[in-house]
């Protein structure tokens, strides 16, 4: 499908239900009551830059103030096991290495898997295309939150220059600017 031929109603898809400026941003406690209990954290640009290659201690002591709210973590990244497997250890949560999102094969997994109801669950991430669109294609909150490295993986960066005409016609359309975080 050409980018230029989507219509208004598909670029919902895109739009992502909290926007913040960094995992550190969000308000957790706001997502305890409105009955999230699960999240999933995309790992790279999201948690650490893809330089990085074990979690940090800011990383950690978010992590363990999560699970101390009642949270069920889980990194959940496209990035293969040795590249995830560290940081599961590391952080002492669960994960799904592979994730192949936006495709909803490994979400509706998570679901079933963890017993959860879509409701209960929600990714957060730093791709419009990837996480955004996957979390919304099966129904669960989205949380955009910006990149946090420059430097990408090959077909992270190809996918970056579809999201840039993406949020161009979010913008155009009054469905979404980068910059202007929500919850």
């Amino acid at each position: 499908m050409k980018l230029y031929s989507i219509g208004v109603e598909t670029m919902e898809k895109y739009v992502p239900d909290i926007y913040q400026k960094s995992i550190y941003t969000i308000n957790y406690d706001q997502l305890y009551a409105r009955g999230i209990r699960c999240l999933l954290f995309d790992l790279d640009n999201t948690l650490v830059p893809i330089t990085e290659k074990e979690p940090n201690p800011k990383i950690k002591e978010l992590f363990d103030s999560l699970k101390n709210k009642g949270f069920k973590i889980i990194i959940f990244s496209n990035s293969l096991k040795k590249r995830v497997r560290p940081f599961k250890d590391g952080l002492e949560v669960d994960c799904c290495a592979c994730a192949c999102k936006p495709h909803p094969r490994k979400f509706l997994s998570v679901i079933k898997v963890y017993d959860l109801k879509f409701s209960e669950i929600a990714i957060i991430g730093d791709s419009l295309v990837d996480d955004i669109a996957g979390g919304n294609g099966v129904g669960i909150t989205t949380i955009l939150i910006n990149q946090i490295g420059k430097k990408e993986f090959f077909f992270a960066r190809l996918k970056r220059i579809k999201e840039k005409r993406i949020l161009k016609k979010l913008r155009d359309n009054n469905l979404f600017t980068k910059g202007r975080y929500y919850e």
